[in-house]
């Protein structure tokens, strides 16, 4: 590699950015690290990262379908609050049209405990589960998606604008994650096609 010119991506430390110093409601954590699930819609998974620009910061927010890996819904935002979460959900919902009973699993930040986020979840009978405080391992396939995004992507520009990286997200994210990127816990196949295969297997 050195003779090459070659350098590795190196993983940066974990970091817990969670908000969780608040005074609202704690949902029970449900979910218990069950990653397994049988169908698709059945439990989504969200979290958010931190992008550093040349100045500033934006914020992203995913959820994701635990059946298949895929992000079904995220969004963008210079802001850091429950309207952004709300944004990746909603994309998610009116894309995916789950059932009521849908399980959405988070950590404990602000932005998922507030009220407004809960009457959300309240209006659509989805059913509310969190991490265990400053717990990494109860959330464990967002962050690990948020990994390899940063080793994959972000760590390998300076980023100079919202725009410029609201572009590579959507081609990271839509075009390359969910329809290329093949996953070891998936059989070696991406997530659309993993759902594609499913839909065929119970045709």
């Amino acid at each position: 590699m050195k003779a090459m010119g070659l350098r590795s991506i190196a993983c940066r430390r974990f970091r817990v950015t969670t908000q969780s110093k608040h005074a609202f409601p704690i949902a029970a954590n449900r979910l218990g690290r069950r990653f397994q699930v049988e169908a698709p819609n059945r439990v989504w998974v969200s979290d958010i990262t931190y992008i550093r620009l040349q100045q500033g910061w934006v914020y992203l927010a995913v959820c994701i379908d635990l059946f298949s890996r895929q992000i079904v819904g995220w969004a963008l935002s210079r802001y850091l609050d429950h309207g952004l979460v709300l944004k990746a959900l909603e994309r998610a919902r009116q894309h995916r049209k789950p059932d009521r009973g849908l399980m959405i699993h988070s950590d404990q930040g602000v932005q998922y405990a507030c009220t407004g986020f809960r009457h959300y979840l309240s209006r659509y009978r989805f059913a509310q589960s969190m991490s265990r405080k400053a717990n990494y391992w109860d959330n464990a396939v967002a962050e690990s998606f948020f990994r390899s995004l940063k080793t994959e992507l972000i760590h390998h520009y300076a980023w100079h604008g919202y725009a410029d990286v609201h572009t590579a997200l959507f081609e990271y994210i839509e075009l390359f994650y969910n329809r290329e990127r093949t996953h070891s816990t998936l059989g070696y196949l991406s997530p659309v096609h993993f759902e594609l295969q499913a839909r065929q297997k119970a045709a």
